[in-house]
C-alpha cells in the first residue's frame, strides 16, 4: 500500500507483470478493510500515509486473528530510519525509497510463504 498513486500504480503493474495478484490500498484504513475475505500472502507497506499510517496499520493487523498476525510485511519508505521502524513492526524486510526494482522483486519472492500463490498487497 502506498499513498502516492503513481508509485502504487507502477508497483502494481510491475508485480502483475511478474505474475503476482495485487490488491491495492492508499492508506492503512483501506488496507485493513481489504484483509477480508481472503488475507494476502504478503503486504508491501509504506509507513507514511494519510488517514492511518503504516505503523498503526501493522499494529491493528497484528491484533486480528492469528492468520493476520503471520502475514509477512515488507516496508517501503523514504524514512531515514526505515530499517529500525521495519524491525519495530515485525517486518520481514525493508527497502528505502528510491529502490531498485530487482531488489524489490527478489525480496518479494524470498518473503512469500512457499505454499502461497502469487498474491500480494501493495
Amino acid at each position: 500500500m502506498d499513498d502516492d498513486p503513481d508509485i502504487l500504480e507502477a508497483l502494481s503493474e510491475i508485480l502483475e507483470a511478474e505474475g503476482f495478484v495485487i490488491r491495492r490500498a492508499r492508506n492503512g484504513k483501506e488496507a485493513l478493510e481489504r484483509l477480508e475475505p481472503e488475507p494476502p500472502h504478503l503486504i508491501l507497506l509504506d509507513l507514511m500515509m494519510p488517514v492511518m499510517d503504516g505503523w498503526e496499520f501493522a499494529q491493528r493487523m497484528r491484533q486480528r486473528p492469528t492468520t493476520h498476525a503471520e502475514i509477512p510485511i515488507i516496508v517501503l519508505s523514504a524514512d531515514r530510519n526505515v530499517g529500525s521502524k521495519a524491525q519495530d513492526i515485525g517486518a520481514v524486510g525493508h527497502l528505502a525509497k528510491p529502490f531498485e526494482l530487482n531488489d524489490l522483486l527478489n525480496m518479494v519472492r524470498r518473503s512469500l510463504p512457499s505454499s502461497s500463490a502469487n498474491t500480494t498487497s501493495a
